[in-house]
């Protein structure tokens, strides 16, 4: 084998691997804008503390759920389960994949989730305190997912009554065509 071809070859495969990777990154970058991780967010967070969730004011009734007797967290526990990235799934898909990416891209949030959970807050507390918090930040976001999740649905919706509507037209031709057969007796 010749030289020349087999650095060709390398330099053609050093290229798609950079292809690869730079569209690896692009989508990373667009599922974190439709999640709504946005740098502005992401220094945002950066800025919360322990102090931020020990000190957040959860309101009564949640306080009150939160201090619950024994029976009642096993039975929560062999109700809730979690992800690979061991977040609850008391959370929407939104915000489960939003805190999955968020946790990934910003080691700090990561670090005091580590710190607090389950020490001093629940798991639970903590993404209800943390969605609490950012809430300003990811309303747009969320709401857009929510109304594409709509039209899906009704896309998928229209789709079925269409198939169904067809099915019917078929059904009917049949039962037509069988009735005007002459009958032989």
């Amino acid at each position: 084998m010749e030289w020349s071809s087999w650095f060709r070859r390398s330099n053609n495969d050093a290229a798609r691997n950079s292809n690869q990777q730079r569209q690896a990154q692009e989508e990373n970058e667009r599922e974190a804008e439709l999640l709504g991780i946005t740098h502005q967010l992401i220094d945002r967070v950066k800025s919360f503390t322990i102090d931020t969730f020990k000190n957040f004011p959860l309101q009564d009734e949640e306080a009150a759920s939160s201090r619950a007797t024994l029976s009642d967290e096993i039975l929560a526990a062999t109700s809730t389960t979690s992800t690979s990235a061991n977040v609850q799934k008391d959370l929407s898909e939104w915000q489960e994949r939003h805190a999955i990416l968020v946790l990934s891209k910003v080691k700090e949030l990561s670090q005091l989730r580590f710190k607090l959970c389950p020490g001093h807050l629940k798991e639970r507390e903590f993404w209800r305190i943390y969605f609490t918090l950012v809430r300003n930040d990811i309303a747009e976001y969320e709401l857009q997912a929510i109304r594409l999740a709509k039209l899906k649905r009704m896309a998928m919706g229209n789709e079925e009554s269409s198939n169904t509507s067809e099915f019917e037209v078929e059904m009917a031709e049949t039962k037509q065509a069988a009735s005007s057969e002459p009958s032989n007796p």
